[in-house]
């Protein structure tokens, strides 16, 4: 059965985990409010990272703690310098600092070595020998209880023994693990015995080849936790089932503190897959051009794409925190995007697919400057000047040869309005020997300068233009969704619902001169078209635009129509 469909933003007020931590506050459990981020370093992040890592920071400002920056960096097969950096960076973008509490687990391998071995000292963990296939078949099922191993029953000594040369080098990858003894009947898998070190002869970026034995994540996590005095550990809810194991690990070590864990939904988007794993599998086969393709739900893909973070982050906010399962309209996203934007994007003007107009009663050789508007929304924004001269480039949908009865735009015959600029009239359409037209002649009412008839004659179409010679040729790369179907991988695969139009490049485009000498990624809007910001294969001369999202906002629509369904309702 599908997860239901996110549809409208949460009731106002505060969520159940800032309920729970203003309530520990007020029974003062804890002086300090201290949570933590601890990512894995083994790919970028995504936007479901920043749902918690806005939860996260966000919960320890509000309540005037500290959050901590912790990598999980537990698996040296698969953790890289690249990732480590790349991490660092999008927590900064989003908005967020963790001062001076950067933190490994690795920081603490002696430590938790040191606890591992209070365990087996106190008969609460073994080494076994069982091989890995072998172990999954005797952990049980739901209904029937797990066998024990054979090598259960070591003694402490021989564990310690076990260990110490399983941490010195003497046996091979896979060859020995040192499990939990708690409960092989336990209703929950997570405590049948579970794994806390494999061997791993690895070299760890951090710590070389000094260990060759790593703790699990479950190990690891509570325990790092303890050490850096986290309060409330906030997880993604597939972490629930393994909260009894982080408590099992917490109350039978001699740890410094008592963090508590508490979970959370994951965010989950239609037309949007979020598992790393996959990710990495797209990056690897070349799928997309990078971790930061435009098209990537990571957060540098969306940072290239020119998502701003505040957007990003009152997204997060507008969705809440909730335990229960749902799917986020992608709509939902855009319209978070989109509706920053309008306030604070510049504007300027661009022609996507180029027709010539040349204004035939216009002096050769003049170029006038007019006034433009850099943003209807935000008066201090200002105006620009942009040149206007004989002959231009208009979009190439805007004109029709024989135009159905509502089209208003240009047509033999038919006048509209220069967006600034003056009236034309189309008057003649040149074509080539193929029969297709390649450029339109026209003339001006030079009394309509600034878009506005003396006369008070009316016109129904607006059209944007750039000059044929001052315009400067760029490509833009229009984005869509990278899956074609709203539910990925509903149909059992993933790849064969991948969008095959997520990307279209048009590289004969035209855009005002000013935006040559630009060298920003903040986003801007080109009229009528979308919002776009500039991409960093952007040459000199010749500037690369990506397409941040279209102006059409679906989500607003969607909003509206419940207001007026919730209108009929009341009536």
């Amino acid at each position: 059965m599908s997860e239901p469909v996110e549809t409208g933003a949460p009731e106002a007020g505060r969520d159940f985990l800032r309920d729970i931590i203003q309530s520990d506050l007020e029974a003062k459990r804890h002086a300090t409010v201290v949570t933590r981020f601890p990512p894995e370093p083994n790919g970028y992040l995504h936007i479901g990272h920043a749902k918690s890592i806005c939860l996260n920071f966000g919960v320890a400002q509000e309540f005037g703690g500290r959050c901590h920056l912790r990598f999980d960096d537990t698996n040296p097969t698969k953790e890289e310098q690249e990732y480590i950096d790349a991490i660092q960076a999008d927590v900064r973008w989003l908005g967020f600092d963790w001062g001076g509490h950067l933190y490994h687990a690795s920081d603490y391998f002696e430590q938790l070595y040191d606890w591992a071995q209070h365990l087996i000292e106190t008969g609460k963990a073994y080494v076994d020998d069982t091989k890995l296939e072998e172990m999954r078949a005797m952990r049980g099922t739901l209904t029937e209880p797990g066998r024990p191993s054979k090598f259960r029953d070591r003694s402490p000594d021989e564990n310690l023994d076990l260990f110490g040369r399983m941490r010195a080098g003497e046996f091979p990858n896979g060859a020995r693990v040192l499990r939990a003894k708690i409960d092989l009947a336990a209703g929950n898998m997570n405590l049948r015995d579970p794994v806390l070190y494999r061997i791993l002869h690895a070299a760890h970026p951090r710590t070389g080849t000094k260990w060759c034995v790593y703790p699990t994540y479950d190990f690891a996590h509570g325990q790092s936790d303890a050490i850096e005095g986290v309060t409330h550990s906030l997880c993604t809810l597939e972490f629930e089932d393994h909260r009894p194991l982080y408590d099992w690990l917490l109350d039978n070590l001699p740890v410094p503190s008592r963090p508590r864990q508490y979970e959370f939904a994951r965010l989950n988007l239609t037309y949007t897959v979020l598992s790393k794993r996959f990710l990495t599998g797209l990056v690897q086969a070349a799928r997309v051009k990078g971790w930061d393709d435009p098209r990537m739900p990571t957060l540098a893909g969306l940072r290239r794409r020119g998502v701003p973070a505040a957007a990003l982050r009152n997204f997060v906010k507008a969705i809440g925190m909730a335990r229960a399962h749902s799917v986020v309209d992608v709509a939902m996203f855009e319209h978070a995007v989109r509706e920053l934007l309008n306030k604070q994007a510049p504007r300027y003007m661009a022609v996507l697919r180029p027709l010539k107009v040349v204004i035939e009663n216009y002096p050769e050789g003049k170029t006038e400057e007019l006034e433009a508007v850099n943003n209807p929304e935000d008066p201090s924004a200002g105006t620009r000047r942009i040149p206007f001269g004989r002959e231009l480039y208009v979009e190439r949908d805007d004109f029709m040869e024989n135009p159905p009865k509502k089209f208003f735009r240009l047509s033999p015959g038919k006048e509209v309005r220069l967006r600034y600029g003056y009236f034309i009239t189309c008057r003649e359409a040149v074509k080539n020997a193929a029969g297709e037209v390649t450029e339109l002649r026209c003339t001006y009412d030079p009394a309509t300068r600034g878009g506005n008839a003396p006369d008070g004659r009316k016109v129904q179409a607006t059209l944007h233009w750039v000059t044929a010679r001052e315009s400067v040729p760029a490509e833009l790369r229009l984005y869509n969704h990278l899956f074609a179907r709203p539910d990925p991988g509903a149909n059992g695969d993933l790849l064969a619902d991948l969008n095959p139009n997520s990307l279209e490049i048009l590289s004969d485009c035209r855009v005002e001169p000013a935006l040559a000498a630009a060298n920003t990624g903040a986003a801007v809007q080109f009229e009528r078209q979308g919002y776009f910001c500039r991409d960093k294969d952007s040459m000199p001369g010749r500037p690369v635009f990506n397409r941040t999202v279209g102006l059409r906002d679906t989500w607003a629509k969607v909003q509206a129509g419940a207001k007026v369904q919730a209108g009929a309702a009341r009536k």
